[in-house]
């Protein structure tokens, strides 16, 4: 039975291996994003329509450590100074980006739908969530992630993923004991706070461990045992004090980046080969998880189960997705800058993608939100997923095609 298992599970990695580079390949040739292929890859072989593969354990767990390095590599090309620079504006995008979709979404189920108080909660926290994921891959895909509103997008979402991650948490001690513990959610706050004052120095620190241990082995693999090894470790701590574990992953590539400094003046001299030597050696293994993560988004959508006759569903799908869209494109326009910068960077926080289906999953099985609801909700984050890197590609081409007009006009 086990060697029968383990066949099977040869078979669906390959499938998932294969039809992600080809659709992402064929994605690509059509002007989308990778990602869309990749995504759609995750559908087709899925339950929505071959079903081929199911979305089982061992595959949540390889997607796991694919949303892990995919972080760690957003990490390691970032920008510390220029991440800190637009930390106030990513920590208002971040802000508004959570308040208006959970006010929007709560305010539409409890008043408009007459849903419960705590139905109406899970609706609205599902539509808070920004994948982080999605919208890094498209940024890196159309190469505008070390742009200045590619670093206020990043700190947003990395700052709106710890807020969904409290969030979920107020919500299930909620489900569960019907009451909200204040004592557990300032601990989940202090932890994480702790964490990311930490770890980055410490990641920074064990980086010149890793360069020395680089020029005195002999023996091959040295870097991506070592760092892989770093990673997970960081991840596994990020997890232990309460905060997703990607977290972890991208801290650690922030630390190992050739741009990162370190505060109060503390200087920790680091090899710059050994740092390009870490960015060349861990693309392979980050280029061949990443593709598992989100055809495994694709694998856990069921789109057979929907009822697409319903009126409820669509009536109720179509007014949480404007919503969803309008409560994360609301605060980039109170920001001071240039209209197609505010649009670039709304645009980039509305897809929900893994983190609104744990939400909608967790409502799902403690039996809050009922199959209708549900699969409303699954409608949503599928719209927001899948739409929005065309929308990006589409104003990202659109931008440029206006600067060059600008030059132009100039010359």
């Amino acid at each position: 039975m086990e060697v029968q298992q383990a066949h099977e599970f040869i078979l669906h990695l390959l499938l998932i291996l294969v039809a992600a580079r080809l659709f992402a390949e064929l994605a690509d040739y059509l002007g989308a994003p990778s990602v869309i292929g990749e995504l759609m890859a995750g559908v087709i072989l899925g339950p929505s329509l071959l079903g081929w593969v199911e979305p089982d354990e061992i595959l949540k767990m390889l997607a796991e450590i694919g949303i892990i390095l995919l972080l760690f590599e957003v990490g390691l090309k970032t920008d510390a100074k220029r991440l800190l620079y637009a930390s106030n504006k990513s920590l208002f995008v971040a802000l508004s980006g959570f308040l208006f979709p959970m006010v929007f979404g709560f305010v539409l189920a409890y008043w408009l739908f007459d849903l419960s108080l705590l139905v109406s909660l899970f609706i609205g926290g599902t539509i808070t969530a920004t994948s982080i994921g999605i919208t890094v891959r498209v940024m890196r895909d159309l190469n505008c992630q070390q742009a200045h509103e590619g670093q206020v997008v990043l700190g947003a979402a990395v700052l709106d993923d710890v807020l969904g991650v409290v969030l979920l948490a107020i919500l299930y001690d909620f489900s569960v004991s019907g009451g909200v513990s204040l004592v557990n959610v300032t601990k989940v706050i202090l932890f994480i706070a702790i964490f990311f004052a930490v770890a980055p120095i410490a990641a920074k620190i064990m980086s010149v461990y890793v360069s020395r241990l680089q020029e005195n082995s002999k023996l091959p693999g040295v870097i991506p045992t070592t760092i892989i090894s770093l990673v997970l470790l960081f991840s596994w701590i990020s997890h232990q004090l309460g905060a997703p574990e990607l977290l972890g992953g991208f801290a650690a590539g922030l630390a190992l980046s050739r741009r990162f400094f370190l505060p109060f003046g503390i200087v920790i001299s680091s090899d710059r080969h050994c740092a390009e030597c870490v960015e060349q050696q861990m693309m392979p293994i980050i280029q061949l998880f990443t593709p598992i993560f989100f055809v495994y988004i694709g694998l856990s959508l069921n789109l057979a189960e929907i009822d697409w006759g319903s009126p409820f569903i669509w009536g109720f799908s179509l007014s949480v997705f404007v919503l969803a869209l309008a409560g994360k494109m609301i605060g980039p326009f109170f920001l001071n800058e240039s209209i197609w910068s505010k649009w670039a960077i709304g645009m980039a926080m509305v897809p929900r993608g893994e983190i609104g289906l744990i939400f909608a999953e967790l409502g799902r099985i403690s039996g809050i939100l009922n199959n209708e609801i549900h699969a409303g909700m699954v409608i949503v984050i599928v719209l927001t997923t899948l739409l929005t890197p065309f929308a990006m590609k589409w104003f990202h081409d659109a931008y440029a095609s206006h600067l060059c007009a600008e030059e132009q006009v100039r010359g």
